[in-house]
């Protein structure tokens, strides 16, 4: 994965999400979700286009646990928008690549 595109995990939220000098995008995601799996292709083409403007962490429910629990997430995929340490917007579902990106456009 690329630097922008990375995985995270309860050890290194803090680190990876909370402490980031760009705004992180966090998909709470589980390998068995279909509309998970449906979002990846948008997720990974966003990271490359908004290179250097923001991050996409993507956040497994199943082995990370208490950073899900934390921020109640109860419906995957959930994105977190991340911005200086604090939740600034989320989207619930597998929406259209255009609407993350409008979400994305709109906190950076």
């Amino acid at each position: 994965m690329a630097e922008n595109l990375f995985q995270t995990s309860d050890q290194t939220f803090e680190k990876d999400v909370l402490e980031s000098t760009v705004p992180v995008i966090v998909d709470f995601w589980a390998e068995w979700c279909m509309p998970c799996r449906m979002i990846a292709p948008s997720l990974e083409a966003l990271s490359n286009e908004m290179e250097g403007k923001v991050k996409i962490a993507k956040l497994d429910i199943e082995a990370n646990p208490q950073t899900a629990g934390r921020y109640g997430i109860r419906s995957i995929p959930t994105l977190l928008v991340f911005k200086n340490g604090t939740v600034a917007d989320q989207i619930i579902g597998a929406v259209p690549k255009n609407v993350i990106k409008q979400k994305i456009q709109a906190i950076i």
